[in-house]
C-alpha cells in the first residue's frame, strides 16, 4: 500500500455541526449552542482557551441563526445599527478589553441587537469574571448572559482533535503517532494544531510519511 505524505496545502478546517467533537469538556457548551433560540435574555457568552473550539461553535450557531460573525477588533469601524439588524456573534471580546471606545461600541451593539429582538453571542479566552472590561455598563450586561465554558481536553478528545487536524491537512499518520502525541504533548488544542502543522511540514521536507520517530523529533522528546 502506498504511504501517504502530507500535502503542501493550508489546512481546511471543517466548521459544520457534525464536525464538532463532543466530549465531557465541551458538552455543556454544545448543549447551550444547540438550545438557541431559548437563551437566557437572548444572549450567550462562550469562553475557552485558544483553539478550544470557540470559533467552530460560533460558526455552527451563526449557520443556524443566520448571524453575522465579527471580530471584536472590527466593531468600532462598523455601522453598529446596521449590524444590529440581525443576530450577531462577536469573537474575542477579551482582545479589546480596556479599550473604552470599543467597549462603548459593544455596549451599544448589545442593546440594539436585543432591542431588535435578535440574539447575541460574545466569545473570549478567559472565564467571564476574568474579562478585564472597564465599562461598568457593559460588564453588568454580560453578567446577565448564560455562560458556556470550554475546558481543556481529556485523552479521548485530544486524540479525536489530532485526528481531525490531520484530516484537515488530508494526511494520515502511522497508527501509533496519535497515542504517542497525546502522551507527550502540551494538553491544549492550540498545541495540537501547531504540532500537526509542524509534522506536515516535516513530512513534506523529508518526503516521508509521519511516523512515531518523526513525532518524537518534532516534539524533541525521547521515544
Amino acid at each position: 500500500m502506498a504511504q501517504q505524505l502530507g500535502l503542501n496545502l493550508p489546512g481546511k478546517t471543517a466548521l459544520g455541526r457534525h464536525d464538532f467533537l463532543v466530549a465531557p469538556s465541551n458538552a455543556l457548551a454544545v448543549a447551550l449552542i444547540d438550545s438557541w433560540p431559548h437563551w437566557q435574555a437572548g444572549k450567550l457568552v462562550l469562553t475557552g482557551p485558544p483553539s478550544s473550539g470557540k470559533t467552530h461553535l460560533t460558526h455552527v450557531w451563526a449557520s443556524g441563526s443566520h448571524a453575522t460573525v465579527i471580530p471584536a477588533t472590527d466593531v468600532l469601524d462598523t455601522d453598529v445599527p446596521h449590524l444590529a439588524s440581525g443576530p450577531v456573534a462577536v469573537e474575542d471580546v477579551t482582545d479589546v478589553a480596556g479599550d473604552h471606545a470599543t467597549e462603548t461600541a459593544l455596549f451599544h451593539l448589545h442593546n440594539l441587537v436585543l432591542a431588535n429582538g435578535h440574539s447575541l453571542l460574545f466569545t473570549g479566552r478567559t472565564t467571564l469574571p476574568a474579562w478585564p472590561l472597564i465599562l461598568p455598563d457593559l460588564k453588568s450586561r454580560l453578567q446577565g448572559a448564560a455562560v458556556a465554558e470550554l475546558a481543556p481536553p481529556d485523552d479521548s478528545l485530544l486524540s479525536a482533535v489530532l485526528a481531525k487536524q490531520f484530516n484537515d491537512f488530508q494526511i494520515m499518520p502511522k497508527p501509533d503517532v496519535i497515542p504517542y502525541l497525546v502522551g507527550h504533548m502540551d494538553r491544549s488544542f492550540a498545541a495540537a494544531r501547531r504540532i500537526v502543522e509542524d509534522l506536515n511540514r516535516e513530512s513534506l521536507a523529508r518526503k516521508k510519511p509521519i511516523t512515531r520517530p518523526m513525532a518524537a523529533q518534532v516534539l524533541d522528546k525521547p521515544l
